[in-house]
Order: C-alpha cells, then structure tokens, then sequence
C-alpha cells in the first residue's frame, strides 16, 4: 500500500535531523520515508492488539526492533547510532540492543549473523601469521562473536580489543577461520 505524508519542517530542522540521521538535506525525504514503515507497523501491531506493551522499555525495544527491520535493512545498529535516535547514553544505548537482541533473537538471528559476516568480510591482517583486525563499534557484536566462538569450541581465543585502540578488536587466525566457517564467508587471506 503506498502512502504519502507532508511534513512541514524549517530549513534549520532539516538541518539538525539531516546531520542526526547522517544525510544530506537533499536526502532527508527518502531517510524519513524508511523511518516511516517502521512507526506504522508499530502503530498498526497497536491498533489490533498484537504488541500492547505495559512499560516503557517494551516499547523502545519493540521500536528499534523495527528500525532495524525497515529503516536499517537488517543491519544492527551500534551503540552511537542507537544515541542519536534514541536520546539515551552509549550505557543505555548498549544494554538496549543487548535487550532487543535477546528479546527478538528468532526474528533477528538472520541479520545478526549477516552482522557478523559483514565485520568478518571487513577483517584483515598485515601479514600472513598475524591476527586479523576489524573495527566493530558495537560491543553487543563482539558478544555475539565470542558467543560463536564458544558454540564452535571453548578453547578458541576470543576477539579482543587490540591494545591502544577505541574500536578496533583483534582476531586470532583460527577463530578468524572457524568463524569464517560457520557464517560461510570466505575467509580473507
């Protein structure tokens, strides 16, 4: 069903969502319309009484839940961008994605593993017996990477924060291997 909506904002709220969703201006419609399915969907599990939620945090997460189905095609979303949208603390930002994670996980073990195999894609290393480094801004990532790794065999090491760095975590050539194996990405040389 297609539906159309005129909002009516002043170049400086163009300006102050344009730069909190990270886009031009000139984008700003088609950034809203993906945001748009998401608060109908929630409005319409509303109306017939399929998500009717008692507190507030239900709500918040069943709302990201959908962000990340419509607005983000599937993509989990860091802690800083989760901030942005959400107004919350990276803190607070963290344990709702853990939560949403944990809540939803049937519903979003698909993009979760397409996460992974995403940062696995991204991972490299500066020489061939090296660890393999990626940039993961999401520590509920980093989770669900260790998790893999315990389900494959406890005895893997586990990715680490690479000492010195805000982001930047560190995997060892076996997990790299055994993980590339399991979410059945090639692995990088």
């Amino acid at each position: 069903m297609q539906i159309t909506t005129t909002l009516t904002l002043t170049p400086a709220e163009e300006a102050e969502i344009s730069a909190i969703l990270g886009c031009d201006v000139t984008d700003l419609a088609n950034r809203l319309s993906a945001y748009s399915g998401a608060s109908l969907n929630e409005y319409l599990a509303m109306f017939r009484g399929q998500k009717v939620f008692k507190r507030g945090s239900d709500m918040l997460e069943y709302r990201l839940f959908l962000l990340i189905e419509t607005a983000f095609n599937g993509v989990i979303l860091d802690e800083r961008t989760v901030s942005s949208l959400f107004q919350t603390t990276l803190t607070e930002s963290r344990s709702l994605i853990r939560a949403v994670i944990s809540k939803y996980q049937y519903q979003l073990r698909t993009y979760v593993d397409r996460t992974i195999s995403a940062y696995l894609t991204a991972a490299i290393r500066t020489n061939i017996t090296g660890d393999y480094t990626v940039v993961i801004n999401s520590q509920n990532m980093v989770d669900e990477l260790n998790k893999a790794l315990a389900d494959i065999n406890g005895n893997l090491s586990p990715v680490m924060k690479k000492k010195g760095s805000v982001s930047t975590f560190e995997i060892r050539p076996a997990s790299y291997n055994s993980l590339c194996k399991k979410f059945e990405v090639t692995p990088n040389p």
